[in-house]
């Protein structure tokens, strides 16, 4: 009995360590001990196995904090098509924020439609259209509100990639502090997920506080102009967030 009890350790032991050796992890023990809450040191990593805490320091090496952003308006929107963004090694062309640095109003959607790269402009075709047509109804135009993607160039198949969708959020949300809107319209659920952190429908139908540097801006979440063009049956839900978003303006 003890014999068994004996090699179900040892069996049990050489599986955590395979467990661990295909996780990376390639030595069990520093020549010398480590104080793991001590700040971390400014100065550059060692070459892996050069140095005590050998992997573990060169892994901190590699994760570099992300690159600031530009804190005036004008600067933003140049650095926003540029090659410091998360999405400037996809394919096709960037697209610019438009409109007002002033505005009231600020739309927000998810990526440019197909066309709006050879259009330089966001929210062309069918759905810029209705787009048009929505602005219309509530009295405003273009010309009158800030219009950008969390997205400056269109994902493959128009799908966000999750391993930046975080980044692409923040970048959004930095967008947002400088316009300083009133109120803000989300177009979609990729918008929704970046600023409300929830899908939409699911924020629809209230507006949302959202905290930025320069004050407080009310977020209103609806359709994005495609899906309504798919489904028209949603316009009704959607001419009533577009009245949210114009009544009872805060002082």
């Amino acid at each position: 009995m003890g014999a068994d009890q004996h090699l179900d350790w040892m069996g049990a032991a050489a599986s955590a360590l395979s467990w661990w050796q295909d996780a990376g992890v390639d030595m069990l023990v520093d020549d010398a001990p480590r104080d793991w809450l001590a700040p971390l040191s400014p100065e550059p990593a060692a070459p892996l196995g050069t140095s005590p805490g050998g992997i573990a320091t060169q892994a901190l090496a590699v994760a570099v904090p992300a690159l600031a952003m530009p804190e005036t308006l004008d600067a933003f929107v140049a650095w926003r098509t540029g090659q410091d963004v998360p999405e400037a090694s996809w394919r096709g062309i960037s697209v610019a924020a438009s409109g007002p640095a002033d505005a009231a109003i600020m739309v927000l959607a998810d990526c440019p439609d197909k066309d709006d790269g050879d259009a330089g402009t966001l929210l062309t075709g069918a759905a810029g259209r209705l787009f048009d047509r929505m602005l219309a109804a509530i009295g405003l135009s273009r010309d009158a509100v800030h219009i950008a993607a969390v997205c400056a160039r269109r994902p493959v198949a128009g799908r966000m990639p999750v391993e930046v969708e975080e980044r692409l959020a923040d970048i959004a949300r930095h967008h947002i502090g400088l316009v300083a809107p009133k109120r803000l319209l989300l177009l979609g659920n990729a918008a929704s997920r970046a600023i409300l952190s929830a899908e939409m429908p699911g924020t629809r139908g209230s507006l949302h506080p959202f905290n930025h540097k320069r004050g407080t801006t009310q977020v209103v979440a609806t359709f994005h102009p495609r899906f309504l063009i798919e489904k028209p049956v949603a316009k009704a839900e959607a001419w009533k967030d577009l009245q949210l978003l114009m009544g009872d303006w805060p002082a």
